[in-house]
């Protein structure tokens, strides 16, 4: 009876492998994460996008293994993270990829769909912080002061060759109003630190010019309201009063499909749509070849700290979760650190005193 038993449960044993490392398991496992993501969470689609796809490259690392990931082991997890070291894959990548990980095997712990975390005390991999790249106060002034914004932000006719027809007066004002809509677009880039998706995102409802505030939602659908400076006020009081409202008519005027107008939307294409992500760093990029929108929000904050702000105040403007996120401009502003240091400590203070002594008595 024993002899007989055994290749039945040989059999089983087979079975409940395959169930395991049924990649159909694995894709629905990675499906009901990213609806907790984006409805638990509130997080963007590229976001929830990432997150699928680091999922779904280590479940079929897992395959290879006869493996799913709820069966995943701490050894396994090892294994993919020297699988991507081997594979040139950096190791900023490599810890985002792990962060995903532990993440998503929380999800599953708490949701009791595991009995056990296999990312648990496994170390992320050593990585430089790498520090944002900002522009110098001089380049900003330059961008703002010389802000054309001619077109859409879409390429340009390059050849050289002139326009055989002269533009007409339609055209001239659409110009000119993408000139007053590019003026308060970089403006509110670099005056308020916006991420170039909640600069897309913003509606006319979110300005307050009277009182000077914006109302901002950033990442995870988190609200903050911020300062408006007087030359963003300045600029965005100009385009909603002559730039906007062509903007807006000849979204009208063209019957452009629902799904590609806002009527809400604050920054317009000069089709009437609203003004995509790609479209806002292409116009950063006319009015400086070397600059990003993203780059923008560096030099903000960065200009912020050499400018004696204090981190948290930051952290509040920037949206950032996590104050230790924020402390890398510290890094980047070591000199107007230095600067405060010398001039505030008492230590320093004592001893600039003591050297004008000696300079007085020679």
């Amino acid at each position: 009876m024993l002899r007989a038993a055994a290749p039945v449960q040989g059999a089983t044993q087979r079975a409940t492998r395959r169930q395991l490392a049924d990649p159909a398991q694995s894709t629905g496992l990675i499906a009901a994460y990213l609806i907790y993501l984006r409805v638990e969470k509130g997080l963007r689609p590229l976001s929830c996008e990432a997150y699928q796809r680091d999922l779904l490259q280590f479940a079929e690392f897992l395959e290879t293994r006869r493996s799913g990931l709820p069966r995943a082991a701490q050894h396994d997890v090892s294994e993919f993270l020297r699988h991507l070291a081997e594979h040139g894959v950096s190791a900023r990548s490599t810890a985002r990829k792990l962060s995903c990980l532990r993440g998503f095997y929380r999800w599953l712990l708490f949701d009791g769909r595991v009995h056990c975390d296999p990312t648990l005390h496994l170390d992320s991999p050593a990585t430089w912080k790498v520090l944002p790249k900002s522009l110098a106060e001089s380049e900003v002034r330059a961008m703002l002061d010389g802000a054309s914004g001619e077109g859409d932000g879409s390429p340009r006719n390059t050849s050289g060759r002139a326009s055989a027809a002269r533009p007409t007066a339609a055209t001239r004002a659409r110009t000119a109003a993408a000139q007053l809509r590019d003026k308060a677009l970089l403006e509110l880039l670099y005056g308020s630190g916006l991420r170039v998706s909640e600069a897309a995102g913003l509606h006319i409802a979110d300005l307050d010019l009277d009182a000077g505030r914006l109302r901002v939602r950033g990442k995870g659908d988190k609200e903050r309201l911020l300062p408006l400076g007087a030359q963003a006020i300045k600029a965005l009081d100009a385009y909603l009063r002559e730039g906007r409202p062509l903007l807006a008519s000849t979204g009208l005027a063209r019957k452009a499909p629902r799904k590609h107008w806002d009527a809400h939307r604050l920054f317009l294409s000069t089709r009437g749509g609203p003004l995509l992500r790609l479209a806002i760093g292409r116009i950063v990029k006319e009015a400086n070849p070397n600059a990003s929108p993203h780059m923008l929000r560096h030099s903000f904050a960065t200009h912020m700290v050499e400018h004696g702000a204090d981190l948290r105040t930051l952290q509040t403007l920037l949206g950032h979760a996590d104050i230790a996120t924020t402390q890398v401009y510290t890094h980047v502003a070591l000199g107007r650190l230095k600067q405060v240091h010398q001039l505030h400590h008492p230590r320093e203070q004592r001893q600039r005193t003591a050297q004008k002594a000696g300079h007085a008595q020679d």
